[in-house]
């Protein structure tokens, strides 16, 4: 993969560790194991967790397309996409707590590394709409 410029790498990278918290987390919260069988557990906690592996392993994909492509207005409506799914990721946690997580300094390590992800996933926002 090429990246048009570093910013382009350090917020795949940080998309990258947004995915690998979120797995280490919907491993620890889920009731089924089997993360790839989430999607059909009658358990709530487990669609919240299945949610948040999905968004969270959609993020690196959707930059890595966004690289890809020379339509700018594409890029742009990836750029929103990501922006949304980080948001869903912040609302999975507080769906987790009220779910009865205890572990709450768990998902606050994931709201963390969120808040990181968007001070990366800004600046190469505006490098994709030449800002």
């Amino acid at each position: 993969m090429t990246y048009s410029n570093s910013g382009s790498l350090h917020v795949y990278k940080k998309a990258l560790e947004l995915c690998s918290i979120s797995r280490a987390i919907a491993s620890y919260v889920a009731v089924n194991q089997n993360l790839l069988k989430l999607y059909q557990s009658n358990s709530h906690r487990d669609s919240i967790a299945d949610s948040l592996l999905t968004d969270a392993t959609l993020i690196p994909e959707q930059i890595a397309l966004a690289e890809r492509t020379d339509c700018r207005a594409e890029r742009m409506k990836i750029a929103t996409y990501i922006h949304i799914m980080t948001r869903n990721i912040n609302s999975y946690c507080r769906g987790l707590e009220k779910d009865g997580v205890k572990e709450v300094e768990y998902l606050d390590l994931l709201r963390q590394e969120i808040k990181s992800f968007r001070k990366s996933f800004k600046k190469w926002r505006k490098s994709l709409s030449g800002e």
